[in-house]
């Protein structure tokens, strides 16, 4: 199998492609053969070295937490797969930027048949960090008024889409360029973090979800209604923040769920989701794919493809 490693924290462009042996699954796993990984941030975090102290990693290593491909072996105490399904998912901290991945079954579902693999690459992480957020921290309802920063993003693209399928009403913050891409998503309403002060909005949303963190974070504790919640995938919100204005914050790590994930799949299935590519890399690109990332201002995803 080819892979991606990474021998030393750092910049990406240190990034080799290597020959591997071929993994063999465990008890519990399948083994997949990857057409299609996508690009997200804690990827580049990673191998810079910036989570080494939360996420410590033998090196080497192969990045990437997305991978969507067909089950090629599983393990002996899987029957939920079988070899030739065509399957996607969060797959883990790191593993997807090769031709081959060993992933736990329970981590996995199968791709709906309409979709190509490097759309169904590009669903896991932020789907499940999406859902999560609105509904299992965020406890957002119908009627609500919900603030996503960075809303053309990855996650941000999905979370518009799956609150607006919530019956909320969607703020996003986006540069002027990607507003009327926000707005097809469902936003009602977008935001020019460049243009206009979004603090200046006292006391008007129910749920913000932060995916920016630092100064962002800090000054959305003022656009929360008394008893809002703000839900950062980023950084831990300052309680006594909270406390000041009569809100909550909460910040999460985002957890593998297969059949989750099987419910989401379901729904870009059926057209209630949508994702949008913004490139698409051959696995020998990988580094430029991360420095992309990196730069920002990328709508939707990044996706790496194997073939």
């Amino acid at each position: 199998m080819k892979a991606i490693r990474v021998a030393a924290y750092g910049s990406p462009d240190a990034m080799t492609l290597t020959e591997l042996d071929d993994p063999v699954p465990g008890d519990n796993e399948v083994l997949i053969d990857v057409a299609a990984a996508s690009v997200n941030p804690i990827d580049w975090k990673i191998v810079s070295g910036a989570m080494k102290a939360f996420i410590p990693l033998p090196l080497p290593f192969t990045p990437g937490v997305d991978a969507a491909g067909t089950v090629i072996a599983v393990g002996r105490n899987v029957t939920t797969l079988a070899p030739g399904d065509e399957v996607m998912g969060f797959i883990g901290i790191v593993g997807a930027y090769a031709t081959q991945a060993v992933v736990d079954a329970a981590r996995l579902a199968r791709i709906p048949a309409s979709m190509r693999f490097q759309q169904a690459a590009a669903i896991p992480a932020a789907s499940l960090t999406a859902w999560q957020a609105l509904h299992e921290h965020g406890a957002l309802q119908a009627g609500q008024s919900v603030l996503i920063h960075a809303a053309a993003g990855g996650v941000g693209s999905v979370a518009v889409q799956l609150a607006r399928l919530a019956g909320a009403r969607v703020t996003g913050t986006a540069s002027a360029g990607s507003r009327d891409y926000v707005l097809g998503l469902g936003a009602t309403e977008v935001i020019d973090y460049a243009a206009e002060d979004f603090a200046a909005r006292t006391a008007a949303f129910d749920l913000v979800l932060d995916l920016v963190g630092g100064a962002t974070q800090d000054r959305s504790w003022s656009v929360l209604k008394p008893d809002g919640i703000l839900v950062s995938t980023v950084s831990k919100p300052d309680p006594a923040r909270g406390r000041d204005v009569g809100a909550r914050g909460v910040n999460f790590a985002t957890r593998a769920d297969g059949p989750l994930l099987a419910s989401l799949a379901a729904l870009y299935g059926s057209g209630d989701l949508r994702t949008h590519i913004h490139a698409t890399y051959p696995l020998a690109r990988a580094a430029q794919a991360l420095t992309t990332n990196m730069a920002g201002h990328v709508r939707g995803k990044l996706v790496i493809d194997m073939k």
